[in-house]
């Protein structure tokens, strides 16, 4: 198995080539592998996999190919693969997706723009 700087390398050489091909659909999202539970229990669905890769299908319908993080809690996924899943399941994923320390206010600024926030003073990092 890929040591932590390997990970890290190739993960680079991804988000590289998605911002040089301007395509945000290139970019992984990540997820806690629990979001496989519902598909792993269910009828007509289907999960997969090998050492740090895997699939889950609905039979007859979509598939969506997946990597596994090392301590297996978590799996990522292309955006585009998400882009291609039913409107149905996007809720589901979403309810799933791990996040990561971010900035509430930014985020908050993106959803809403045009919208006036007041974060503090402007001050130099």
């Amino acid at each position: 198995m890929p040591d932590t700087d390997d990970y890290e390398t190739v993960h680079r050489v991804a988000l590289r080539r998605a911002l040089v091909a301007g395509d945000p659909s290139l970019l992984h999202l990540h997820f806690a592998a629990a979001v496989l539970d519902r598909y792993r229990e269910g009828a007509g669905f289907s999960v997969i996999r090998t050492d740090t890769v895997g699939r889950v299908r609905k039979q007859g319908g979509w598939s969506l190919d997946f990597g596994i993080a090392p301590q297996e809690d978590a799996i990522h996924v292309q955006a585009t693969g998400l882009l291609l899943l039913p409107e149905s399941e996007r809720e589901h994923w979403a309810a799933h997706a791990i996040t990561l320390p971010a900035s509430r206010m930014f985020l908050a600024m993106r959803l809403t723009p045009g919208s006036c926030f007041d974060d503090g003073e402007v001050r130099t990092w």
